[in-house]
């Protein structure tokens, strides 16, 4: 599977590229697009501030350039927080994608939004602060109003990126849960 994986407010972390390799050693062909441009965050307040100044379009600009070149065979999206919510804008945009695996955030759905079937998974620390439980019952009504087929995994007690060993999030049975529950989804498709 061609899988495209769009890194956290953190940027392209050695979490993030470890994630790839997993996915790699799993039998997947996977792209870890540099939407920062080199640059990484040692703070959320960092990689907030980085985010900002690079805007929101200059973002999903460099990440439609990244997946565009290969988006012609059907890609998985998948990412961090962040990357989650840019993975999310460009698989509901794409109508070739295969899947969608988001971990750790989610986004604004158009309200013109439409796919047929695209299967979703979701893994996300409960609670949240950065996806409450009134949004996260939102968002899974919106997606699927627009056709995708949607699993939501919780995990109490674990920090916003409790897959990140670096961070003081990290949740190791967690994150090794999301990674067994995810994997076996990215198989499936």
């Amino acid at each position: 599977m061609d899988i495209m994986l769009f890194h956290s407010v953190y940027g392209p972390r050695p979490a993030v590229h470890a994630a790839a390799d997993r996915l790699r050693a799993a039998g997947h062909q996977v792209r870890v697009p540099d939407l920062f441009e080199g640059q990484t965050a040692t703070s959320v307040e960092e990689g907030m501030a980085l985010k900002e100044k690079i805007g929101k379009d200059e973002l999903l600009r460099r990440a439609v350039l990244a997946a565009a070149p290969y988006s012609e065979r059907g890609l998985v999206y998948a990412g961090f927080s962040l990357g989650g919510s840019i993975a999310q804008t460009l698989a509901l945009g794409d109508t070739k994608a295969r899947g969608l695996l988001l971990l750790h955030g989610t986004s604004e759905i158009a309200e013109n939004a439409s796919v047929d079937d695209l299967p979703v998974q979701l893994h996300v620390a409960d609670p949240d602060p950065f996806e409450s439980h009134d949004w996260l019952t939102a968002w899974y009504l919106k997606m699927r109003q627009a056709g995708a087929d949607v699993e939501i995994y919780r995990y109490p007690g674990a920090g916003h990126l409790y897959t990140d060993p670096e961070l003081p999030d990290y949740d190791e049975r967690a994150a090794e849960e999301t990674w067994r529950t995810g994997l076996a989804f990215i198989d499936s498709l």
